[in-house]
């Protein structure tokens, strides 16, 4: 998926970055995956900041704002394509997710809404208007993937297929399970059933890979700048990954991908 202008009903779009730290932030990511950070000096966007690839890759990659909320813990949100923001608003409270953030305009770029699932993981609905989503990705520096950790798979493949269309194929990965959420037969993100490894306090949640050329020193590059290597860079069959934290404590994965 190198340059994207349109995404399908359904599948991800878009990933941007709540954080106490703006500054420290656009430092911390620019450091590590060598973004560009554009700030918009319109006051109604509130100081959303673009990052994106430089030079001829070209392209908005995600963004990053300040947290709104008091209480908000700093966080990676998976944006989903959607017609109708209102409509998934609807589908949420129905299938028995709960709203965070009642559907909203974005001037002249979109309509928002942000949700927890049934299981308390946090995701948006994207109605696109002028902006369209990622308009690069699953290339070396840009965001490849999204993926579901939780316990209860049943009721999460239950929920996701009615808020968004999403099939849904399991299989064996391990000790656990792996699901892949499909939009036309095509998988457009995945599933991870926590099982007794996963520390028992860690609720279910969403994580965005981003994909890189070299994912050792993406990991110590984030340790030298003052973040956390939550679990060190690991061989696995589709690539080399490792999640790491930013020192703010947004946590994140990172893979080079196989092939």
């Amino acid at each position: 998926m190198p340059h994207m202008s349109s995404y399908e009903p359904g599948v991800p779009n878009w990933v941007d970055l709540a954080t106490p730290d703006i500054d420290a932030a656009k430092n911390f990511y620019t450091d590590i995956f060598g973004w560009h950070a554009d700030v918009s000096p319109d006051p109604q966007y509130g100081g959303y900041t673009m990052f994106s690839l430089p030079g001829d890759a070209g392209g908005e990659v995600a963004a990053a704002m300040t947290i709104m909320n008091p209480g908000q813990p700093p966080a990676w949100t998976t944006y989903v394509n959607v017609l109708d923001a209102d409509a998934t608003a609807k589908a949420v409270q129905a299938a028995g997710g709960t709203l965070f953030m009642e559907p909203m305009d974005v001037p002249e770029q979109g309509r928002m809404v942000v949700f927890a699932d049934t299981q308390g993981a946090v995701i948006a609905g994207w109605q696109p208007y002028g902006f369209k989503g990622a308009g690069v990705a699953n290339e070396p520096n840009s965001w490849c993937w999204s993926e579901l950790n939780c316990r209860n798979i049943d009721p999460a493949k239950a929920f996701y297929a009615e808020v968004f269309g999403w099939e849904s194929s399991t299989a064996e990965f391990g000790s656990t399970t792996y699901t892949e959420f499909k939009v036309g037969g095509n998988s457009i993100a995945g599933m991870m059933q926590m099982d007794d490894n996963w520390p028992a306090d860690v609720p279910a949640h969403w994580m965005n890979y981003f994909a890189v050329s070299d994912a050792d020193a993406i990991a110590a590059k984030t340790a030298e700048l003052g973040g956390t290597v939550a679990v060190p860079p690991t061989d696995m069959t589709i690539g080399r990954f490792a999640i790491l934290s930013d020192p703010q404590g947004a946590r994140f994965a990172i893979i080079r991908l196989a092939g």
